[in-house]
């Protein structure tokens, strides 16, 4: 019989009870702040640095971000999320001639490097209609340029107010251009080319964009209400990583958006990525300087030290954050299941495209990651013995688990894939037949990780736990679950209360007395799995922890 490896295990990316749990791949990255152009408070995702350059402009000096992203791909990032984050910016205008009144328009997308340009024509429209008119807009790549990068075609715009297809609001829904202030109630002049009478001319936006001040803290953390900065990736799932780049060149995050980020993180099940400060200039300053900044999670990293990468734009080589280079090189060495079942981590490499901002030695290394930051590499190491990767928990953990990144990433993919594959269940009706599914599903998932090697620190039948019954579902507007799998150390447990209602789903972790479920794997009923639970386990000592 072939042995089962991790790699042989296959998930389908389907949902309901007779589907297996699909596994995410854990590997998306947000990245949050400036960027040339782009949308606000959107999250755009990109494959590659030209679809960032699509979308955002490409490499700008007032951008950080632009640079990570760009040291992202090249250590092998795979795919990212931008959120784009100004600080007073306005958009470029556009006016269209409708006799003696005008008709303006703006950019969806406030800075100087929108260049967008409409044309009117009256195509199709019938005889004796003084209100209706046909509209194409157009972003072009540079000012006179003919390469259009965009197009939009709206077909019997109005200026009717009372029209389906009122210019204003048909062109709310445009990612391009809206209308600013009143439309006249005269429909836009025909746009002709310069000189002549003939049609399919343009009129191009007006100079008048302003790419704003340098963004602030505020910028970054946003409202949760309105669903901008941090709280515009709310919607966001299988996010693995969170990075937050400089704001400026010499200007490093502040540590309160680095608090609300890493609790962003922790309700989203992600890690952040935290850049070392740009004061530290040696490991010894390192070290002397982390008890100093006084932020302590286990949904965040840290690496040190910054990396030194050539700047395209200046022609030289420059320093820089390295938090783009490390969720790239985190998400080519392997998937958080991958990464927490190998015997030893893959070192945590550069590829050529960028070297250390200044070399560590390896005693400075051990004493760096007993401090919870983990030491970039340009080479190879001959010591086998390296110290595995840390989470800045660093002891301030309830879990000590929660100390190693490899852990923690695996504990959040095995949350994330659960929550997110047993949200059908929302719907269903909160009876027995319904937790007996979501127990069989949620059981096989596990056993199939368990058989690829996860959970190894205790025997079988203490492995994991699944709860989902009349003890912990006296609410008609929800379905619980409880759900415990062993931790890397002996004798520890994690243990988390997910809860579907239709509105949403919520996860919270849980601390339950003891474990004392044994689990039956039957092979004749078809791996189907049966819980036998011990009469006298007092489930009213499930304890919420903040």
């Amino acid at each position: 019989m072939r042995e089962q490896t991790l790699a042989s295990i296959q998930f389908d990316a389907t949902s309901g009870a007779d589907q297996p749990i699909a596994r995410a791949s854990a590997q998306l990255t947000a990245f949050v702040g400036r960027t040339l152009r782009g949308p606000l408070d959107q999250p755009i995702i990109v494959r590659s640095f030209a679809d960032f350059q699509q979308h955002f402009g490409g490499l700008w000096q007032p951008s950080p971000l632009a640079y990570a992203v760009e040291h992202f791909f090249e250590q092998g990032g795979r795919q990212a999320v931008i959120v784009r984050v100004a600080n007073g910016a306005a958009p470029v205008t556009l006016s269209l001639k409708c006799g003696r009144e005008t008709l303006r328009l703006e950019a969806c997308a406030p800075g100087t490097r929108e260049f967008l340009r409409a044309s009117i024509d009256y195509d199709h429209v019938q005889a004796g209609d003084e209100q209706s008119f046909n509209l194409v807009i157009q972003r072009v790549r540079s000012p006179g340029s003919e390469r259009v990068e965009q197009q939009e075609t709206y077909r019997g715009l109005s200026v009717d107010p009372q029209s389906p297809r009122f210019v204003a609001t048909v062109l709310a829904k445009s990612d391009l251009m809206r209308v600013r202030g009143s439309v006249p109630l005269a429909r836009p002049d025909r746009t002709l080319m310069p000189g002549t009478n003939l049609p399919v001319g343009y009129v191009s936006s007006n100079p008048d964009g302003d790419d704003g001040k340098p963004i602030t803290d505020y910028d970054i953390i946003g409202s949760a209400a309105r669903g901008t900065g941090l709280f515009a990736l709310e919607g966001v799932d299988d996010l693995a990583f969170v990075y937050i780049p400089p704001l400026a060149r010499v200007v490093d995050v502040g540590v309160s958006a680095l608090l609300i980020a890493a609790r962003f993180c922790r309700d989203k099940r992600a890690m952040l990525i935290v850049d070392p400060p740009s004061p530290w200039e040696s490991a010894a300053h390192a070290l002397r300087s982390i008890k100093a900044l006084d932020f302590r999670s286990d949904n965040a990293l840290m690496f040190f030290p910054r990396i030194a990468a050539m700047d395209r734009l200046r022609g030289r080589v420059e320093v820089f954050g390295n938090g783009g280079a490390v969720a790239g090189l985190l998400s080519r060495s392997g998937e958080a299941v991958a990464a927490a079942l190998s015997e030893r981590e893959p070192e945590p490499i550069l590829r050529s495209s960028a070297k250390l901002a200044r070399e560590v030695s390896s005693q400075d290394r051990r004493a760096l990651a007993a401090q919870g930051v983990n030491v970039l590499q340009s080479v190879r190491t001959p010591d086998r013995d390296w110290p595995a990767l840390r989470t800045l928990a660093c002891g301030a953990s309830a879990s000590s688990d929660w100390s190693y990144l490899a852990q923690r990433r695996f504990a959040l993919f095995v949350i994330n894939a659960i929550e997110r594959g047993t949200r059908w269940c929302a719907g269903m009706p909160n009876t027995a037949h319904t937790w007996a599914r979501v127990t069989r599903q949620i059981g096989n998932f596990l056993s199939e990780l368990r058989s690829a090697g996860a959970f190894a620190a205790v025997p079988a039948d203490q492995a994991f736990l699944v709860i989902c019954d009349e003890r912990i579902n006296d609410d008609a507007a929800g379905i619980n679950i409880l759900v415990q799998f062993a931790a890397t150390h002996a004798g520890a447990f994690h243990s988390f209360m997910l809860t579907h209602r239709p509105g949403g789903s919520t996860v919270r972790p849980v601390m339950v007395n003891r474990f004392e479920a044994t689990l039956v794997v039957s092979r004749e009923l078809e791996q189907e799995i049966t819980l036998r639970i011990t009469p006298e386990k007092d489930f009213a000592s499930v304890l919420a922890v903040n």
